[in-house]
């Protein structure tokens, strides 16, 4: 039975290098898959999905407000494929995750979903608070703080390494960007900024 599932976490936790290997899984078995990531996101190059450990594969890409279900109809309807794996999944508008459910329901595909739980200012991102609502399944992919504990937020930062406060929700960035702390020392970092 297919499902729509949601693997999210902080920063630099592994969430695309865990996409790359489970849709090699599929494929490594014969199974086509279909990979998409955010139009937003173009860290690798635009249409891709890259790990920092240095892997990756080309993806279709969604924008905001596409319509995902017309447009994964017309792939599978092309050439069937047995799961859609879905990178950058926090950039999903609710009305898009609603569609990625309809995939699941109405056209029997496996949908699996990879992204940020919160922002920097632990607010949740529109994709993810509606992933969270919608979800079949949902799994914590887990990274730690500089003390051990497990991460569960993320500190943004300038170019001169200071905590930023406010700003837009959306400013793609990696290691030089963002921080994954545990609760305690994100409230720290974010009162001393």
């Amino acid at each position: 039975m297919a499902k729509l599932y949601f693997h999210y976490s902080t920063m630099n936790a592994g969430k695309s290098t865990l996409l790359l290997q489970a849709a090699y899984n599929y494929q490594e078995r014969g199974m086509k898959t279909c990979l998409m990531t955010a139009l937003a996101d173009g860290r690798a190059g635009s249409g891709q999905i890259a790990s920092r450990i240095g892997i990756g594969q080309p993806a279709e890409t969604f924008a905001p407000k596409e319509d995902l279900f017309t447009k994964l109809k017309r792939t599978m309807d092309a050439d069937p494929v047995a799961c859609i794996f879905v990178d950058e999944a926090q950039f999903l508008s609710a009305e898009q995750v609603w569609q990625l459910a309809r995939v699941v329901d109405d056209l029997g595909v496996p949908v699996m979903c990879y992204g940020l739980r919160v922002d920097f200012q632990g607010a949740l991102f529109p994709g993810s608070a509606a992933l969270l609502a919608l979800a079949d399944e949902m799994r914590e992919v887990r990274t730690i703080c500089h003390c051990g504990k497990k991460a569960t937020m993320v500190i943004r930062q300038d170019a001169n390494g200071n905590v930023v406060t406010d700003g837009a929700q959306v400013q793609i960035g990696g290691n030089e960007t963002y921080v994954s702390l545990c609760r305690r020392h994100w409230r720290a970092a974010m009162a001393a900024a």
